[in-house]
């Protein structure tokens, strides 16, 4: 006798219920949550340094920086995601008026970890692209010197470039602004590769 397994199919509604009253956070795509795993030293230390490294640059400017605990949701795909960093310009596109759910994004940025990497870079982007305000997506890797940074050249047509070097700096064009990989990376431990 076979067994096939069947998987819940949650309501977005559901989802948000629940989410509302979990210990740990998870995300949703087209009915299906999936939990999030947890940050590591080096994955908090990059996204810190990120998040300040923007709002100090971006002081004054339009923007505003979040960071980690705001979902995203995009309307067109069903799904609700917690980006590591979320730049949005002019002001914020609340979700049925959740505050804590925005629908807009000008940049991304996930920092890279061994479980999700393939999704940060396939599932999630294919998701993100459909954000009309999207121009920017970045990856950090978090166990080497790596970035990889996607721009919006046209609908459907992004540009990736890649640095790896820590003398790297690179523009963020859409925000008139560079980042440094010294300071992506500032106090980051590599363990080293076995």
């Amino acid at each position: 006798m076979n067994t096939v397994a069947v998987l819940k199919h949650y309501s977005i509604e559901e989802y948000l219920a629940a989410e509302d009253l979990a210990v740990e956070k998870s995300e949703y795509y087209a009915g299906e949550v999936f939990s999030m795993a947890g940050g590591t030293l080096n994955h908090n230390r990059i996204a810190g340094n990120i998040h300040f490294a923007l709002k100090l640059v971006l002081r004054g400017k339009p923007f505003e920086v979040f960071i980690g605990d705001v979902k995203l949701h995009v309307p067109s795909i069903e799904s609700f995601t917690y980006p590591d960093i979320l730049v949005i310009a002019g002001k914020p596109e609340y979700w049925q008026e959740r505050r804590d759910t925005l629908c807009n994004a000008h940049l991304i940025i996930e920092v890279l970890s061994n479980s999700t990497k393939d999704y940060d870079r396939a599932g999630k982007f294919e998701i993100y692209r459909n954000l009309p305000d999207l121009q920017d997506y970045i990856l950090v890797s978090q166990d080497k010197i790596h970035v990889e940074h996607f721009v919006k050249q046209a609908p459907q047509q992004w540009l990736l470039t890649e640095y790896n070097k820590l003398s790297d700096v690179f523009s963020i064009a859409q925000l008139g602004e560079t980042l440094a990989l010294t300071d992506i990376y500032d106090k980051v431990d590599f363990e080293p590769q076995t």
